[in-house]
């Protein structure tokens, strides 16, 4: 394990500053990236074009009447991708049931490109309607925009499913991001193959579904990686809680922007009815719901005077105050300054905080706020405040969703995860947080250890009228399946693929579907799931099935766990750390210096190369024979 600061403006110089001391010669790269999301985020991404049916042209900007915020007046829509100058009506019709009505025609397809070619478009989406029914008139619009050498984005090939406006957006944001990650894609596999002994080099990418891919699929669909990194997190925490024989979590995830939790009950579970920066995208992804917190969070007061942390942060650059360079308090500094970080045992103490000048600086800027605050006080309020805006994301995936987080353990990970995680279980009631071996760099252990995946998905809308319709159902998955197998050929992946079939269903006349794996208690399923999420079930009522999913996993090869990082070994030592609004004389340890077994009492701060845990007092931790640190909240 090797950590480096990151280089943001291009992040593949960070990773091959990381593969310099960690091995030589030619490697398997399995690469977890936020490109796509920054992108999306930051409104970066490609200038692109949108062809539709006619008629259709501003549905991306109509969208749906729903809001997230129903009471708020004052809320604001994400302004969609494409400008209205942008996007372009094809003279075409398809039928629900894919018949088409009306072909698009040579001359018309001919003086639309060169339409769309004169306003200089960076990448090109292409949506029709009931394409996913019928396909033929989208790869018509294609073939006659092939010779614009513009990158395609289609929508019966990115998501083949109902609902136009959700299909919309995703292809949109599919194009939006397709000239930028595979621009970055590129510059990786060059920047590395350029490298001493590189050559021979092989990329893969993780997925927002939690298995890897390869590269140039991921350039081709990088739509499918908006969730890259957080998945690696999920799959990593499954796996390390799966060898401490817990298989029901709440993942944890603070890193320096933000906070991603998910639930595992068993396994991760994928969701089709993610938003990312406020547009849907209906890609699966493992059902991660991320907030504005992390370790770089700012901490401000508003107009009324209330003390605010996050979703501002201050990134890698300036980074904190602490780091050297930052002017305005973040999560890291007030954890610094109630003593839970410690400035010589920072990665290890090969980077030293700077405690003074963090002390200081909050100090000047306390004055200037105009505040009557503490240090201690303010500090103490700032972990408070971000507290609870992780706390109510776990609520989200827990309690919103009908599991009851008491019957779970929180596994926290990431570079600030351990330093929040006791705290968290405490108000949730969580009776047990575990804190994995090599916790800041359990995203990319997720990542090793992942399979590779392919999902499939049709829209059928078939009734199951008195059952399933097994003999149709099995056709179309055998359809599905056949697609898939071609898929790991042109990919040159050996061996058998497993395949793991699921069907949304819904009550005859709801909008919306709950997935269930397919089988012959699928129905039944289904009603048991409706029961637990809404908390009621119509046995009775007739049942729809909308989509198959398929999803397609070639598993790879298990490299031994070893868990090794930079040896870090120093004497124990006690300082005042401030819990509970009081310092308290707390025992500062060294993860390496834990006995196997053995039980040690809270407070407590336990550091190591990649992270920092912090154990209130009345709790109780040890180090189980999986290396992992399980501490008892009650």
């Amino acid at each position: 394990m090797h950590k480096v600061f990151s280089t943001p403006a291009d992040p593949s110089v960070a990773i091959v500053d990381a593969l310099r001391p960690v091995c030589k010669g030619p490697v398997v790269l399995l690469h977890g990236t936020t490109v796509g999301t920054n992108t999306l985020l930051q409104r970066k991404g490609a200038r692109v074009a949108l062809l539709v049916t006619a008629g259709f042209e501003d549905a991306i900007e109509i969208g749906r009447q729903n809001r997230p915020r129903l009471y708020d007046f004052f809320f604001e829509r994400s302004q969609p991708l494409v400008p209205q100058a942008l996007r372009f009506g094809v003279g075409e019709r398809t039928a629900p049931d894919g018949t088409v009505l009306r072909k698009p025609s040579a001359s018309e397809l001919s003086a639309l490109a060169r339409a769309l070619l004169h306003r200089k478009p960076q990448a090109i989406a292409v949506c029709l309607l009931f394409s996913f029914a019928n396909p033929a008139n989208e790869r018509a619009v294609a073939k006659a925009l092939r010779r614009t050498g513009l990158p395609l984005s289609l929508s019966h090939e990115i998501l083949p499913e109902f609902r136009e406006y959700e299909r919309m957006s995703t292809v949109v944001v599919n194009a939006y991001l397709q000239p930028v990650v595979e621009r970055y894609l590129q510059r990786l596999e060059s920047r590395v193959a350029r490298e001493p002994g590189r050559r021979g080099t092989r990329v893969y990418l993780m997925q927002s579904s939690g298995g890897i891919t390869a590269l140039r699929s991921a350039a081709r669909e990088p739509v499918r990686t908006v969730l890259s990194g957080p998945a690696g997190g999920v799959v990593g925490a499954a796996a390390m809680a799966l060898r401490s024989g817990v298989e029901r979590i709440i993942t944890f995830d603070m890193g320096g922007t933000s906070t991603d939790v998910c639930l595992v009950d068993g396994a991760p579970q994928t969701t089709n009815e993610a938003d990312v920066a406020g547009l849907p995208v209906r890609v699966p992804m493992l059902n991660i719901h991320t907030v504005g917190a992390g370790g770089g969070s700012l901490g401000r007061f508003d107009a009324a005077g209330a003390l605010r942390v996050g979703p501002e942060s201050a990134g890698a650059d300036p980074g904190p105050i602490c780091y050297g360079r930052g002017s305005q308090p973040t999560v890291t500094d007030a954890n610094l300054l109630l003593g839970r970080l410690q400035p010589d045992r920072f990665l290890g103490g090969e980077f030293r905080l700077h405690a003074d000048r963090a002390r200081s600086t909050v100090q000047r800027w306390l004055k200037r706020q105009g505040t009557s605050l503490s240090i201690d006080r303010f500090a103490a309020g700032m972990i408070r405040v971000v507290n609870a805006t992780m706390e109510k994301a776990i609520r989200v995936v827990s309690v919103e969703k009908g599991y009851d987080p008491r019957d779970f353990t929180l596994v926290a990970f990431g570079g600030a995860g351990g330093l929040h995680a006791c705290e968290l279980a405490q108000s949730l009631a969580i009776p047990r947080v575990i804190v994995p071996a090599m916790p800041g760099a359990l995203s990319a252990y997720g990542i090793l250890v992942s399979d590779v995946v392919k999902d499939f998905s049709r829209t059928l809308l078939w009734r199951a009228e008195g059952g399933l319709p097994e003999p149709e159902l099995r056709s179309a998955f055998a359809s599905l399946e056949r697609d898939a197998a071609a898929g790991f050929r042109r990919e040159h992946w050996g061996g058998r693929p497993r395949f793991q079939r699921s069907l949304d269903v819904r009550y005859r006349g709801q909008g919306f579907e709950l997935s269930v794996p397919y089988g012959r208690s699928a129905l039944e399923d289904f009603h048991s799931l409706h029961q637990q999420r809404y908390g009621y079930s119509h046995r009775g009522r007739e049942v729809e099935i909308v989509t198959l999913r398929l999803r397609a996993t070639m598993p790879t090869a298990r490299a031994p766990y070893r868990a090794s990082g930079p040896p870090v070994r120093t004497a124990p030592l006690r300082v005042p750390v401030m819990f509970e609004g009081r310092r308290i004389p707390t025992q500062i340890l060294d993860r390496e210096s834990l006995a196997i077994g053995r039980r040690y009492p809270g407070p407590a701060v336990i550091t190591e190369y990649s992270a920092t845990t912090a154990v209130p007092p009345g709790m109780h931790f040890s180090l189980d024979r999986a290396r992992n640190l399980v501490i008892q909240v009650r």
